[in-house]
């Protein structure tokens, strides 16, 4: 019988193994840890989406999570064309399934403002007459209380210590990146990047075989410390998907075998799916298992067209920030027994919450509805000023 060392904390021996195995850690591009679970994440591409998956801050390595969405629209799209241009901006592999080229060509390019640990970096479209000419060592300082990103590249003065060739810091890391609709990427996909997996159409074996045997084959061949992304959109439309897709001994064993193989790659690997409701409706048993093989499952319930959404927008707010419609999340991971998925990360949102796609952007948000019409001392903001009686 043999016994651990005391002075050795139990961590360590998981930490080695890591290491052997040759997993990514958390200085990965594109990785952070949980702030509360430690566990390592990385960004869906949408940072009010990170934020809605509460205290892992992003969709933690060897997770899933599915998009499910009501109606003919397809917003699903595009978050899911975020979570992929993200993937491609850190360097990580992404994995198509079931769509052609001309779906990874049609990826949103990221805009200067990129969010990195929570904070933002000033546009470089501002012009150089509205900023503050001060000395460049306390450029990086930035206001009171904030700390402004370093810059790529900084010319230093005569005569400092730091004059010297090699004297440019490297340009800063960002976890999520802020993604326009109206932009693509600005270089091609690289076709080693980009893996299109193309469905079975033999109706007598299963369509999603290729996918399997496509990503442990693609993981198995990369480098240790690369990162993969499955993203599969539509799951189940005819548009895609061959007939016999829908049958349980298909979808079913596919979603087992993938959920396996996320938690045999826990930091190589992650997943993100949409699912239309209105073919597949959640009251069917379909629905509910495919709900059950996945780790997270969140809901967009895009407003009727007869309803108005400016009565849902902010005051003071643009035309283009209109709601959609509502976001409902019904199954988040959770790891410790603190928690790591409430469905309320967004803060004062809770379970009111809503959606705005414009052409720009990607957003989620709490819901707020104004004071009832004819209710003039709420609308006038007197209420809070006067006592109530009972």
């Amino acid at each position: 019988m043999s016994f651990s060392k005391r002075s050795v904390p139990l961590g360590r021996a998981n930490r080695t193994s890591a290491v052997s195995t040759g997993s990514p850690g958390t200085s990965a591009p594109g990785i952070r840890p949980s702030p509360i679970t430690g566990q390592p994440t990385t960004s869906t591409g949408c940072s009010s989406l990170d934020a809605l998956l509460a205290a892992n801050a992003g969709l933690s390595l060897g997770t899933s999570l599915l998009i499910e969405e009501t109606g003919t629209t397809d917003y699903a799209s595009a978050l899911l064309r975020c979570f992929a241009a993200e993937g491609i901006l850190q360097g990580h592999q992404v994995h198509l399934v079931g769509v052609g080229d001309r779906w990874g060509r049609e990826l949103p390019g990221a805009i200067g403002e990129s969010i990195s640990d929570g904070q933002k970096q000033t546009s470089p479209s501002q012009s150089d007459q509205e900023k503050m000419k001060i000395a460049w060592r306390y450029e990086r300082l930035g206001s009171h209380g904030e700390r402004a990103p370093i810059p790529s590249r900084i010319q230093p003065q005569p005569g400092d210590a730091t004059d010297t060739k090699d004297s440019t810091p490297p340009p800063a890391e960002h976890f999520c990146h802020t993604f326009d609709f109206t932009k693509r990427l600005d270089f091609p996909p690289a076709a080693k990047q980009i893996n299109y997996i193309p469905l079975s159409p033999t109706p007598t074996s299963s369509p999603f075989d290729p996918i399997i045997t496509s990503l442990q084959s693609s993981i198995s061949n990369s480098q240790p410390d690369t990162l993969h992304r499955l993203i599969i959109p539509s799951l189940l439309s005819p548009a895609y998907y061959p007939a016999h897709s829908p049958s349980p001994d298909h979808i079913l064993r596919f979603l087992h075998s993938l959920r396996a193989l996320l938690r045999l790659h826990t930091s190589r690997l992650t997943a993100m799916l949409s699912l239309p409701l209105s073919l597949h409706p959640r009251s069917t048993g379909l629905t509910r298992w495919i709900e059950r093989l996945v780790d997270g499952v969140a809901e967009l319930q895009p407003f009727p067209h007869t309803f108005d959404a400016s009565t849902a927008t902010r005051p003071g707010s643009k035309e283009e920030e209109k709601p959609q419609g509502m976001v409902r999340v019904h199954a988040l991971p959770v790891f410790t027994e603190r928690g790591g998925g409430e469905g309320k990360g967004v803060a004062e949102g809770g379970d009111d919450l809503c959606f705005v796609v414009s052409r720009r952007k990607f957003l989620i948000r709490a819901f707020n509805l104004p004071p009832v019409e004819g209710d003039t001392e709420a609308q006038g903001g007197q209420a809070g000023g006067k006592d109530m009686e009972f």
